[in-house]
């Protein structure tokens, strides 16, 4: 469990970097544009490669490739693994080369539908520019799940990275000082997505043929591929939905005003922190670990690394969850409020990142259930679910959007994935011996128990500040560099008293990272 716990660490760790820049990111795209139309045309832009994206690179594609390309690896070693993954990639290059192309001429002639407002033309304008991401971005998920196979994670946690540098670079360097209208700054946007993407791509191909790889156009049907695209079928509609929900989120958004969809992508990304920098680090990790012991038929191991990496994820994110509810105002003004964001923006995105928040950890157990289905090559069950998900936060966000605007969106996704998370796990406690929660209930108790104390200390300490009579600068300076700090501390010390299960882990990972650091 030490060396998960290493590989988790890294990812952690070079996620928090990524999701820093990708903060930074944001938040001179927002102090440069504001949230008005041009920012919302491009984040709804920008969402539709994403879609496909995640369906065919990060979803489907990676969830049937890893433990065939695992069972492939098993049989016939580095050779076989190789030559599949040419297969993969091969199909891959046929395939979203063809979408990029199709998209691209169909949204470069939006203007020939007459009678739409002005920021819908221009969101179809970006899109038409932004689409080659797709075919770059999915061949490097195909790469980076590779290695992850071959347990090398550092690398493909790079990947964002190189997206958040290009395109920091591009807007606040380039498009900043070289561009002198809106538009043009947000055409150098676009080229830093491109160029961002075209690194994504580039080093861990690099990487892998360093390690033996030759690339090689095959376009062979063979059998390890036709059990991918088997079990791709039922991913993809899985995927597909959830995917689709989240970009009608963004278009019903769209439609509301010119602000609310830039908002709404503000306070997602800042939920998406804590979920990207544990959750799905702990999931990347566990993904292949437990796709080897479902190859192995080893259901015990299999449940028994399951279980601890829901652990991981609840002991980091219930109390995550309760921070972002109750710092959301000074958390938003701190990092936002620069520029073209004003106060008036603060106070109407605070509310959506404390709805985002709730269901925070529910996104974060469902990532790894969804793989733990995806092992035992069974993509049926998580289609359904996610279907009868799209179906409750469809229907709830049409009636929501008119009743409350864009905290509705936020509220009617965050009761479809509670009801898709508690679902999810029933059925997989049902269909695999082991997979129930069992004493993880005990580690639940436990964690509400010294998240409570944590909210007490920091909920208090936020309601002095406020009435401290300092400004707002200096009450958030406080309340995220002071009050976070105090929390979390008191959070451990609370659960190392209770005594924490798996705490014993920590305690040998530090003790073996300090004798390290300690050896000449």
């Amino acid at each position: 469990m030490s060396k998960k716990l290493k590989h988790i660490g890294v990812v952690s760790l070079l996620t928090v970097i990524s999701r820093v820049l990708g903060l930074l990111r944001d938040t001179l795209g927002l102090a440069i544009f504001g949230t008005g139309e041009f920012y919302s045309a491009f984040v709804t832009a920008f969402s539709l490669p994403n879609l496909f994206r995640r369906l065919l690179g990060e979803g489907s594609l990676t969830a049937a490739f890893v433990p065939t390309l695992q069972d492939e690896l098993h049989e016939n070693g580095r050779a076989g693994a190789f030559g599949l993954l040419n297969k993969v990639v091969s199909w891959l290059l046929i395939v979203t080369g063809l979408m990029t192309i199709l998209a691209m001429a169909m949204f470069s002639q939006s203007r020939l539908l007459p009678g739409h407002l002005e920021r819908w033309y221009l969101a179809a304008d970006l899109t038409a520019i932004l689409f080659p991401y797709l075919a770059m971005v999915c061949l490097a998920a195909a790469l980076n799940a590779t290695l992850n196979v071959f347990d090398r994670f550092t690398e493909p946690a790079l990947s964002p990275i190189w997206l958040n540098l290009a395109m920091i670079l591009s807007l606040g360097g380039a498009g900043w000082n070289f561009a002198h209208t809106e538009l043009g700054r947000m055409h150098w946007l676009c080229a830093g997505v491109l160029v961002g993407g075209f690194f994504q791509l580039a080093v861990p191909a690099g990487v892998l043929v360093r390690v033996g790889w030759r690339p090689r156009f095959d376009l062979g049907l063979s059998p390890r591929v036709r059990e991918i695209v088997a079990l791709m079928a039922p991913g993809l509609f899985g995927s597909a939905i959830y995917q689709i929900n989240v970009y009608i989120s963004r278009l019903f958004a769209f439609s509301i005003d010119e602000s609310s969809a830039s908002l709404l992508f503000a306070a997602n990304r800042l939920m998406e922190l804590p979920i990207g920098v544990f959750a799905i680090a702990v999931a990347t990790v566990i993904y292949p670990l437990i796709a080897r012991h479902a190859a192995e038929k080893n259901f015990a191991r299999m449940a028994d690394d399951y279980r601890k990496g829901v652990r991981l994820i609840l002991i980091i994110n219930l109390p995550a969850a309760a921070g972002l509810v109750l710092l959301s105002e000074p958390i938003v003004r701190l990092l936002f409020e620069h520029g073209r964001f004003h106060a008036a923006d603060t106070r109407a995105m605070a509310p959506l990142l404390a709805l985002f928040a709730i269901g925070m950890p529910f996104f974060s157990v469902v990532s790894l259930t969804t793989r733990a289905f995806y092992a035992v090559k069974d993509t049926v069950t998580p289609v359904k679910l996610a279907a009868l998900s799209f179906v409750v936060n469809i229907g709830l966000s049409w009636w929501l959007k008119d009743v409350i605007g864009a905290p509705g969106l936020v509220l009617a996704s965050t009761v479809a994935i509670v009801l898709q998370t508690l679902l999810m796990q029933h059925l997989l406690s049902r269909s695999l011996p082991g997979m129930e929660f069992g004493d993880l209930w005990r580690t639940v108790g436990k964690v509400v128990a010294a998240m409570l104390l944590m909210g007490f200390l920091v909920g208090g300490g936020w309601r002095l500040l406020q009435n401290s009579g300092l400004g707002h600068r200096a009450t958030d300076l406080l309340a995220v560099g002071g009050l976070i700090p105090v929390g979390v501390t008191a959070y451990g010390v609370a659960l190392w008293l209770f005594r924490i299960e798996g705490r014993e882990e920590f305690a040998a990972l530090a003790q073996k990272f300090f004798t390290k650091t300690k050896s000449p």
